[in-house]
């Protein structure tokens, strides 16, 4: 019976001792995404800054009304071609 016991004791500590191992393991692969991911993330956060400045810059009224002029040939219309409709 006692040696039944030890060989059940002797097995679980092995067992333990496993589940120890491959946890350790485990928990270094995850840091290593996590790190990973928080870089990607970073990255992301700077790039999304540099778009909303570059939407902030072109999406200003004189550097639109500038390339609606210049480029694209467009004038404001006279007052007599303007018709204001009422509901």
């Amino acid at each position: 019976m006692s040696r039944l016991l030890l060989i059940v004791l002797l097995a679980c500590t092995v067992a333990s001792a496993i589940g120890v191992v491959f946890m350790r393991h485990r928990h270094r692969q995850t840091f290593i995404e996590l790190s990973r991911v928080e870089r990607a993330r970073d990255e992301l956060n700077i790039e999304f800054g540099r778009l909303q400045l570059e939407q902030a810059t072109l999406a200003e009224a004189t550097r639109v009304d500038r390339v609606a002029r210049e480029k694209l040939g467009m004038k404001f219309p006279e007052a007599a071609d303007v018709v204001v409709v009422r509901p």
